[in-house]
């Protein structure tokens, strides 16, 4: 990590305490600086600051932040509830206890003292990406709330003045859900496709039975399909819609999505653009994957496995860095024990 510096942290988010990085530049001669900095989501699942499943290290954040950093970005990023270090029980949580968390881990951020509050920025992948655009909404910077009347964002003395958005759905989720089964099952392998067939199982109808299914539950958690699953967050995923905060989101954004995105249609990317009244920047990257790898070939989710071990495809961190540097500009603050 170079001469990069991270700081652990334990942010307090009410009923939880979430164990968080606040990883730094490295430290520059002569008086000391505040930094811009980045609130980094990661997406769906029990995953931890760096993005990692136990069975999946994806990484996307801890390489963000790496590359942030030596662009002159700090970055915050935390283990989601009951992941990692931090206290809580995922299962039992829904979308809503993630966007608490996330709103706790902005004030945080805005507080600390290695950090320029004037210069915040959220980022998000996947359904990090949904939390970035309520937050980019709910904190818009003070200009934009005095157009808008929105007063909520007011994060201390802080407001977001960028947004990212990588992946990032513009439909209901359970449209999204639906949309997935469609482009996922052309790509399954040659030998299950057949065992489908003579099985006579429709992906997308199966789909579509298991999320009635869930949305009839009304426990935290469910078994469904034999498994027993956070029934709570797929009925809060499946009701919410990114539209209503991409419409109130006057603060600038960079909406990022790959081609071959199996997750997420890259055709959103137009959605948002016509739905946000602010700045926009929407960029669809050929051969690139729901992961932020470079995908030359057919995408499958069975490759992921494979590509972790690749770093971000760097078009996407260099886009992301240049344009998170632009758009956080500014002079920079002056530590009090500077």
């Amino acid at each position: 990590m170079g001469n990069r510096v991270e700081r652990e942290l334990v942010i307090d988010a009410g009923d939880v305490r979430l164990a968080a990085g606040l990883v730094l530049p490295a430290p520059a001669a002569g008086p000391a600086r505040k930094h811009p900095a980045v609130l980094l989501l990661p997406g769906s699942g029990p995953v931890d600051r760096d993005s990692d499943h136990r069975r999946l290290r994806l990484g996307v954040t801890r390489l963000l932040a790496e590359h942030l950093a030596d662009a002159g970005i700090a970055s915050l990023r935390y283990d989601r509830r009951g992941v990692g270090a931090s206290s809580g029980d995922f299962r039992s949580s829904g979308l809503t206890e993630a966007l608490a968390d996330a709103r706790h881990a902005l004030g945080h951020l805005a507080a600390a003292p290695e950090v320029d509050p004037a210069r915040l920025a959220v980022l998000g992948h996947s359904e990090g990406a949904l939390l970035a655009a309520r937050l980019g909404a709910e904190h818009p910077p003070a200009q934009a709330a005095g157009r808008t009347g929105d007063r909520t964002g007011q994060v201390g003395q802080a407001a977001v003045r960028a947004v990212v958005l990588l992946a990032c759905s513009a439909r209901p989720g359970a449209e999204l859900l639906a949309w997935q089964a469609r482009a996922l099952a052309p790509t399954l392998p040659a030998p299950v496709r057949i065992l489908l067939r003579l099985l006579r199982t429709d992906l997308v109808q199966r789909q579509r039975r298991t999320a009635q299914r869930l949305a009839a539950t009304t426990t935290d958690v469910a078994w469904v399909g034999g498994a027993r699953v956070n029934a709570r967050w797929f009925r809060e995923f499946m009701a919410w819609d990114p539209r209503d905060d991409l419409r109130r989101l006057h603060t600038p954004v960079l909406a990022v999505t790959g081609a071959k995105d199996l997750q997420v249609d890259p055709g959103d990317l137009a959605v948002v653009s016509a739905l946000v009244p602010g700045e926009v920047s929407a960029e669809e990257l050929p051969d690139l994957n729901h992961i932020l790898r470079h995908t030359p070939g057919p995408p499958s989710l069975s490759s992921y496995r494979r590509q972790v071990a690749q770093p971000l495809d760097p078009r996407v961190s260099m886009l992301v860095g240049s344009w998170l540097a632009e758009h956080l500009a500014g002079a920079p603050t002056r530590s009090a024990e500077g």
